[in-house]
């Protein structure tokens, strides 16, 4: 197989991109500095597209090692013949590479192998050779092969016996195994029926059959999950007597021979009892290989979104952990995230301190100046927010409320990481801490916690957990190196997924930071123990270094292309005290004028890096998530019973699936806006359109009070 050939053609990009990003790859640049520092030889590939690309290269990769091995197998039995490396070329799977290999795989006892001990080869043989050529009594024939030394007690144990090998060869003809797995997966059904009399959330594939091509992703996982908790019982319907006709064609070329009884029940032994067994666990396993594909694509889109809402500046927050028994946890931190004061309060049951309370949010609020108070979604939320609400509606302080999702925050908590943090805090202090810190800057706190626990997915827990991480990883690391770190305050949990930096690497720039003092520039990274050269070529233009030595240090142009900025501020009459003041919000205009791809041979850069430090050097420091809408604040607490149809209400997307969207609408309840209502257009998919945190403005379109359910809608009137 050509490797780059196959990926070129699979991603739709050109043949010198392809080998150029595999070259990059293997040479160990990571994704996000091929994404931003090599646009010219990659024709600017993003990071989506080489992820994508690393993925297929590694599976490629593993495909072809695997063919090698089975290839050496059966070379090695001294049985490769032209015919079988033609099948192993032709192979596009590993299932078709799997199917060439399985006659000549060790196997455990079978039926097959026990006749083929006790002599029945020949017979079975015999039983083919009459199709083609003779036509003698195969009851005759059979009478040779009884022994009772051997166990073949008499002419149908022998025919028995030599209907098993026949059985088990058609079984591994990797041709048919191919035609039945592609007939099985276009014409098969789906189906699932209930396991045990017992209500259950599968009560709706009780009597359910679909057919397998048309098995959405999300039903599938569902399926299965009921199946894995013994609610369910799924099976693979296929029209047998299509497979049979297809097998007989094939096998049997004389239907009026004495063999073709005795083939015919052979095909169907073959078919029931070792075919169709595998081609269903075969056709299953893609489904949920595909289901969770798909499920793992939503996972990332919304831990996208969920990373890179906007955080909420200059802004005094106090965190607020909801509770009953053991009261809610208040922390409130400064604007960078400090903490300055910490508290418990008892305003739920069973204690309703509310007054008491009262008085210790207000005392707090006043005394730090307290702007925003950040509620976490659990438990006793809904009382918390309406404490919340009242009390804030006492104060002549103009201070709001949002609620925060608070998913992970408890495994952050408890983590050796947050008891390195606030070792002198118990688990529900730090725990009002993270809920106040998601609102000042989500990327930098929620990257301290396992992406697979911040709860935005669906079946996360069923997906591979080698696959889901890569693709969470790379996820983070994508927006942790889009946004840019900030070298003197990032913590090594926010370090460690800045391209190049290991976890040991990121320890090792704080300890570096917290005994030399703050960085100067981003040369001094060279300093840091384990941060060699080709470390600090990935990593250096993510690392920014505000109010230091090197005003190109706090800006996203990378250390190599310092010499090419400073020739373009020199070309139209900057200064690098015009980038400190921003004063070159009209660069990209002057060099568009003065044409781009001249402007870029005069400095021996390509176009694509010299867009780039355009941008950087109007907007040194930028924060690409501030053009993005702001949460939502709350001064007033609204409840389910106050909704009506047709209410128009402002929202926040909270979870994307494959059925529509989850909207926290502010009634403690979020509204399912379905996919069929997201636009007056046909919508693919929900992910297509929103974004975990986008604000969007939705109509309530139904409300079942028995279910505490609510339906919204963006649709117009007009349809």
């Amino acid at each position: 197989m050509d490797i780059i050939k196959k990926l070129t053609e699979e991603l739709g990009i050109n043949e010198w991109q392809t080998v150029k990003a595999v070259e990059l790859i293997d040479e160990g640049n990571t994704i996000p500095f091929i994404a931003r520092y090599r646009k010219e030889a990659t024709g600017s590939l993003d990071d989506v597209q080489l992820r994508e690309l690393y993925e297929r290269l590694d599976y490629l990769r593993r495909f072809e090692e695997r063919k090698e091995e089975i290839r050496a197998a059966i070379e090695g039995q001294g049985k490769l013949t032209d015919e079988i490396v033609a099948a192993l070329e032709a192979a596009q799977t590993l299932n078709e590479l799997e199917d060439v290999y399985l006659p000549y795989k060790q196997k455990r006892k079978t039926r097959a192998s026990v006749a083929r001990e006790r002599g029945l080869e020949p017979l079975a043989l015999m039983i083919f050779a009459c199709e083609a050529e003779y036509d003698p009594s195969i009851l005759k024939a059979a009478e040779d092969f009884v022994d009772e030394e051997k166990e073949v007690s008499d002419v149908e144990a022998a025919l028995a016996g030599a209907c098993d090998i026949i059985a088990e060869d058609i079984a591994q003809n990797a041709t048919f195994r191919k035609v039945i797995r592609e007939g099985s997966a276009r014409l098969g059904e789906l189906t699932s029926s209930a396991a045990k009399e017992e209500d259950s959330v599968y009560a709706m594939y009780y009597n359910y059959a679909e057919p397998v091509n048309k098995v959405r992703s999300h039903r599938y996982l569902a399926i299965a999950r009921g199946e894995r908790e013994e609610f369910l019982k799924v099976s693979l319907k296929v029209p047998e007597e299509t497979v049979y006709a297809y097998l007989e064609r094939e096998i049997i070329t004389n239907k009026d021979s004495e063999a073709a009884p005795y083939l015919r029940e052979t095909i169907k032994d073959a078919y029931k009892r070792l075919i169709a067994p595998a081609i269903e666990r075969e056709i299953r396993a893609d489904l949920l290989e595909t289901a969770s594909d798909g499920a793992i694509d939503v996972f990332a889109s919304n831990l996208r979104g969920l990373l890179m809402q906007p955080p909420v500046r200059g802004k005094v927050v106090m965190g607020y952990d909801p509770g009953y028994r053991t009261g809610c946890k208040l922390a409130v931190v400064d604007e960078t995230g400090k903490v300055l004061e910490t508290a418990v309060i008892y305003p739920t049951k069973p204690y309703e301190r509310i007054e008491e309370s009262r008085r210790k949010v207000v005392d707090l609020i006043r005394r730090h100046g307290v702007d925003v108070i950040s509620i976490g979604n659990g438990t006793a939320s809904r009382e918390s927010e309406q404490f919340i609400a009242d009390t804030i509606k006492t104060i002549p302080q103009d201070v709001k409320y949002v609620v925060v999702s608070e998913a992970g925050a408890s495994v952050y908590s408890a983590s050796k990481l947050a008891q390195d943090e606030f070792p002198d805090f118990d688990v529900t202090e730090r725990s009002a801490v993270s809920i106040a810190r998601r609102l000042i800057d989500p990327l930098a706190e929620l990257v301290k916690i396992e992406p697979k626990a911040i709860g935005v997915g669906q079946y996360q827990h069923d997906m591979q957990p080698k696959k889901l991480d890569f693709a969470l990883g790379g996820v983070v690391e994508d927006c942790v190196n889009g946004v840019g770190v900030e070298l003197n305050t990032a913590s090594h949990s926010l370090l460690s997924y800045v391209a190049g930096i290991s976890a040991a690497c990121a320890k090792n720039i704080v300890k570096y930071r917290e005994e030399k003092g703050a960085f100067k520039n981003r040369e001094e990274l060279k300093k840091v123990s384990r941060l060699g050269d080709k470390v600090f070529e990935q990593c250096a233009g993510f690392l920014l270094v505000s109010g230091g030595e090197e005003i190109l240090d706090c800006t996203g142009v990378h250390p190599e292309s310092y010499t090419a900025a400073r020739g373009l501020l020199r070309m139209f009459d900057y200064t690098e005290d015009d980038v400190r003041a921003m004063r070159l919000g009209g660069l990209s205009g002057k060099v568009a004028r003065e044409g781009a791809a001249s402007v870029a041979e005069k400095l021996g850069i390509g176009e694509p890096t010299l867009i780039d430090i355009c941008t950087e050097l109007e907007k040194p420091g930028r924060d690409p998530r501030d053009g993005l809408p702001a949460p939502v604040l709350r001064a007033d607490v609204m409840s389910f019973d106050d909704l009506k149809e047709g209410m128009e209400l402002r929202g926040t997307v909270r979870n994307v699936v494959d059925f529509g969207a989850f909207v926290d609408i502010g009634v403690h309840q979020d509204g399912l806006l379905h996919i069929s209502e997201i636009a007056d257009k046909f919508v693919k998919h929900p992910s297509d359109v929103l974004t975990v945190g986008d604000v969007i403005n939705v109509k309530v379109k139904s409300i079942d009070k028995a279910k505490h359910r609510i339906g919204l809608t963006m649709r117009s009137d007009k349809n």
